[in-house]
């Protein structure tokens, strides 16, 4: 208030306190609303349990997204929030572990990152409002009865949409137009409804664009270094890597092994192209961590679960790495370079 001050000491004293309530007033007006919303009684807290490693880039952009979310919602960290974190870095030990720590927190909230995650900790509470981030199949995996109306204690932001395996296929057909055959790389113990729920919008993609469609079944590094040498043994092969939290994990060898093979591959996100895929279309997962902060605050403010509708994906991202797709001999058509939302050089 140091302005208002300065400038209340320059009128005459009659002029003071109307100027000063004037400005106060307006100065309430514009004060952003999060800022003036309703502050709880004590620290409230939250429980984010990440399928990833701590120091991952793309992780730390998530949770950064979520704490940006919560901050515009009038909620800070260390201020009216405790945020505990745990990375459980892929491992299911791991999962389970921090899972049992969290709910023994009691957190207002969960945030569970991956389908692994959700599972677990439904194990553990059936109470605990849970908001997950980036699940592909809530209904099919039987987190949520439905996505109107979820029922249960979980509800959250979904990472795919139907059309999106179109667009995977489409994409690799524009810039490798030989391309007759396509493996989709997945892990099924990762990957939702074994990776079944994929299958028609697949089928549908493979005959819209008369490619014969492969599904290439993953469970460590030696069979996804075996899927890719299977597709390179004939030409007019490409891939795309489906989105679950082991393809995620393993997307460094993925982008190593289509390149030594020569396979043109489409990624599900973003930070893939950036560390060196050929192409990447997906939801913007940084949107989805933002998003959930409104659920987080609703929750918070005592709004139930059970009510609040499960969320599809609203924006979508496409990058092109034109760096890899010179080393693989190929052209990127200058359509594509004009709506792609990033093109690493």
């Amino acid at each position: 208030f140091e302005p208002l001050g300065c400038f209340v000491q320059s009128q005459g004293a009659s002029m003071q306190r109307r100027e000063f309530m004037t400005l106060l007033g307006s100065a309430a007006v514009a004060w952003p609303l999060a800022a003036r919303a309703q502050q709880p009684d004590r620290m409230r807290r939250i429980g984010v349990l990440m399928d990833f490693a701590a120091n991952d880039p793309q992780a730390q952009s998530n949770v950064a997204a979520l704490q940006r979310g919560l901050y515009k919602l009038g909620w800070s960290q260390g201020g009216n929030l405790g945020i505990d974190y745990r990375w459980a870095r892929g491992d299911a030990v791991l999962v389970w572990k921090f899972a049992k720590e969290l709910v023994e927190l009691r957190p207002d909230v969960i945030v569970a990152h991956s389908s692994p995650v959700v599972t677990t900790l439904l194990g553990e509470t059936r109470n605990i409002p849970i908001v997950f981030v980036s699940i592909s199949d809530p209904v099919g995996e039987g987190f949520v009865a439905s996505f109107a109306h979820p029922g249960g204690n979980v509800t959250g932001f979904t990472n795919f949409e139907s059309s999106m395996t179109g667009k995977w296929v489409e994409l690799l057909r524009d810039i490798a137009p030989e391309i007759t055959r396509v493996g989709f790389l997945f892990n099924p113990q990762t990957t939702a409804g074994g990776g079944s729920y994929f299958l028609r919008p697949i089928d549908a993609a493979a005959s819209a664009f008369k490619v014969k469609a492969a599904m290439a079944l993953v469970h460590d590094d030696d069979e996804i270094e075996a899927a890719f040498a299977a597709l390179a043994r004939e030409p007019g092969a490409g891939a795309v890597l489906l989105p679950d939290i082991f393809t995620a994990a393993h997307h460094q060898q993925v982008i190593s092994l289509a390149e030594r093979y020569r396979v043109p591959t489409v990624y599900s996100y973003r930070f893939m192209a950036e560390e060196g895929g050929l192409i990447s279309y997906g939801v913007d997962l940084d949107n989805l961590f933002e998003r959930a902060a409104s659920y987080i605050d609703r929750i918070l403010k005592g709004a139930n679960s059970a009510d609040l509708p499960v969320q599809a994906p609203t924006k979508f991202e496409l990058a092109i790495n034109r760096k890899t797709a010179r080393a693989l001999g190929l052209t990127i058509p200058a359509t594509l370079l004009a709506i792609a939302d990033e093109v690493i050089e």
